[in-house]
């Protein structure tokens, strides 16, 4: 009997169950003939007996955590590895010499000092797995916990086997679970540290049915499973509405310290029915209020109105005769924090921002095993006058290190903690676990989730998703790195203090990278150009959020490989005063001043209340709309000038303003 499952678990995917450094130890102590005697049983169990008198059993339809091993270790020990490489030996020998078939070892003879070669992607389905396979190796306990979440209803991302990427990841809320070896339960890998998830494998399975049965040829499926939820019940987020609307007829200009008290009983009910998404809107809410009492830079008109029109939008997307799964709107699946096992994040950068004496510096972490981007943040609170620049916060210590070491190395821990928007924090109690490794910036082996090498693919891919008033609340959405064939050139905007550079991919196709002065990091744009101009090597990658403008593909930067150097331009020194290259100056854009223009019309409203408006308000949303019109936008021009004909009655202007608000959001995303 030959144990497929033994033969199809690459180094790789030891590596996920136990760490690097026992599986090169466990290589070097067969290399060195230390490894052991191996012999398989009639019911498949493979057996080893190690030189030191230690002893190791495999079971078939068991995971490395279920062997036994007399060494006493807890968990997956070196000698279960070993045993795993000792035996994927043994039968690439034994095919070798022709004792059995190379189909029997998953593909051509190989070496007998090496493991087995990887077979061709094999394309298979986790959903395959039914209730009683789970509840067997999960027990009875876990099962029930992932019934109670599947009732509830949870967003799901199921990634099939490619040829990038062989094994099918599940991607939750909380954690992704990788299924290691093809129809067998025993070898799944989850980043939920033990104990904290058990029902999360339960819960990727069923994702996987749903996805079978949906779409089963696709290579990614973002899905919603679950749910009983009726129609006609409302979303829940009622209450909100009428606080916010009211907001709106009152203006932000005009909100009292008693809205703030009801805004906190608001959302305490909001977060007891875990409605992760509009108690992350009436957060950000509660702080652009507060920020406009204390005369704070933070505040924005526009950021009101657009919070406003979220937590709408949450509403009526659940509403709309169930067209928008629940969990995926409005976040009633998340778990607020699930620890992690232990991980390997790598650094992509850092973004350094603060005003009124505040610095927040926000560290992005691939995730490379689920393709996601983390996001580790840290405020410092200072004087206006004594507050630190990037260059000086590089210095300061987070989590056991620098923050610039941290934003740019490699980075194993057994202490992190992730949330459910992607926050992550590294317990700093527990520093002992953490190790961080100096980065040469080789990002070409990142996964095809993280690593943009194709610019009108991942244009197209971003055009295709939800709009961002109703998509989850997530950090570090469209944070990726990006490959870069060639810069064609680099300039500067003084006016709009905005340094833009045309990269191309190797299939020639463009983009900009566009990055705007910042007081906090007067030294970036100078670091910025030097890297893109190739003046401290070639450059290679630069990571940063993606964003589409004006139908291109736009970067806003924040870290640039160049030769082997990673560079975090927030971190430079300077005082921002070096000349640049002048760039030619930027074509208008009629239809983005439009868009703009009216976005800013309906923030004033909301700023300065419905009940509020002056008499001319009316007469400049009707312009404003003629301008839509006459740029083609046509049915958001008959929105806003259906709010400034209702001007005169506020209660009656505010599901125009409601309409106008989102469909101009909208619009200016897709641009």
């Amino acid at each position: 009997m030959t144990r497929d499952d033994l033969i199809a678990l690459t180094p790789e995917a030891l590596i996920a169950l136990a760490n690097r450094g026992l599986v090169k130890r466990a290589t070097k102590e067969l290399d060195s003939g230390n490894g052991p005697e191996v012999a398989v049983e009639a019911d498949g169990t493979v057996l080893g007996r190690f030189p030191d008198g230690v002893r190791t059993a495999l079971p078939v339809g068991a995971g490395l955590d279920a062997a036994s091993c007399s060494c006493g270790a807890p968990g997956v020990c070196r000698h279960r590895i070993a045993l795993v490489f000792a035996y994927q030996r043994q039968v690439a020998t034994t095919s070798a010499e022709g004792g059995e078939s190379a189909n029997a070892v998953g593909g051509e003879s190989a070496s007998a000092t090496a493991p087995v070669a990887a077979e061709p992607v094999t394309r298979w389905s986790p959903g395959e797995f039914d209730d009683a396979a789970l509840e067997a190796q999960l027990g009875s306990r876990a099962l029930a916990s992932a019934r109670r979440t599947l009732r509830a209803g949870y967003a799901a991302t199921v990634r099939r086997p490619t040829a990038s990427s062989p094994v099918p990841v599940v991607e939750l809320a909380s954690c992704a679970v990788r299924f290691l070896v093809p129809h067998q339960l025993g070898f799944v890998h989850t980043d939920a540290a033990p104990g904290s998830r058990d029902d999360v494998v339960a819960l990727a399975v069923w994702a996987c049915r749903e996805a079978d049965q949906r779409d089963p040829d696709a290579d990614e499926l973002r899905l919603n499973v679950g749910g009983q939820t009726e129609q006609g019940t409302g979303s829940g987020i009622e209450p909100a509405l009428g606080l916010v609307t009211e907001l709106l007829l009152d203006g932000a200009a005009q909100a009292g310290t008693g809205l703030a008290a009801t805004l906190a009983r608001v959302r305490r009910d909001l977060d007891g029915r875990n409605l992760r998404w509009p108690v992350a809107a009436l957060d950000d809410l509660t702080d652009q209020l507060n920020s406009y009492r204390a005369r704070s830079a933070r505040h924005h008109p526009e950021r009101v109105a657009e919070l406003i029109g979220e937590l709408h939008a949450r509403h009526r997307a659940v509403r709309n005769n169930a067209a928008s799964p629940r969990t995926l709107v409005l976040g009633t699946e998340e778990s607020a924090e699930t620890p992690l096992r232990r991980v390997r994040l790598v650094g992509l950068g850092c973004r350094v921002s603060g005003v009124d004496g505040e610095r927040t510096a926000e560290v992005f972490l691939a995730h490379a095993d689920t393709g996601v981007v983390l996001v580790l943040r840290r405020t410092w609170e200072s004087g206006v006058d004594a507050a630190p620049t990037g260059h000086d916060l590089a210095a300061r210590r987070v989590s056991g290190t620098t923050l610039g070491r941290l934003a740019i190395g490699n980075v194993v821990t057994e202490s992190a903690v992730r949330t459910a928007s992607r926050a992550v924090r590294i317990a700093s109690n527990r520093v002992a676990k953490t190790s961080i490794l100096p980065s040469d910036g080789n990002w070409a082996d990142l996964p095809d989730t993280l690593l943009v090498r194709d610019f009108a693919a991942a244009h197209t891919a971003m055009r295709g998703l939800p709009p961002r008033v109703i998509r989850p609340r997530v950090e570090a959405e469209f944070v990726r790195a990006v490959e870069i064939s060639e810069v064609r050139s680099v300039g500067y905007h003084p006016g709009a203090q905005r340094l833009d550079a045309e990269i191309l991919d190797a299939r020639g196709q463009s983009a900009t990278v566009s990055a705007s002065y910042r007081s906090a990091c007067p030294g970036a744009l100078d670091s910025l150009e030097r890297a893109l101009r190739g003046e401290l090597g070639r450059p290679r990658f630069v990571s940063g959020t993606l964003r589409r403008t004006r139908g291109r593909l736009v970067i806003d930067p924040v870290a640039v490989v160049a030769g082997t150097a990673v560079i975090v331009p927030d971190f430079a020194p300077g005082d921002g005063s070096t000349g640049l290259e002048l760039a030619a100056d930027p074509a208008t854009d009629p239809l983005t001043d439009a868009i703009d223009a009216a976005l800013a019309l309906l923030a004033e409203a909301a700023h300065r209340g419905l009940r509020h408006l002056p008499a001319t308000f009316a007469e400049r949303g009707t312009e404003a709309a003629s301008t839509l019109h006459r740029v083609g936008l046509t049915k958001a021009g008959e929105a806003l000038r259906e709010f400034a004909a209702a001007t005169p009655t506020p209660e009656r202007a505010v599901t125009p303003w409601l309409n106008a608000q989102l469909r101009l959001q909208v619009t200016a995303e897709s641009r």
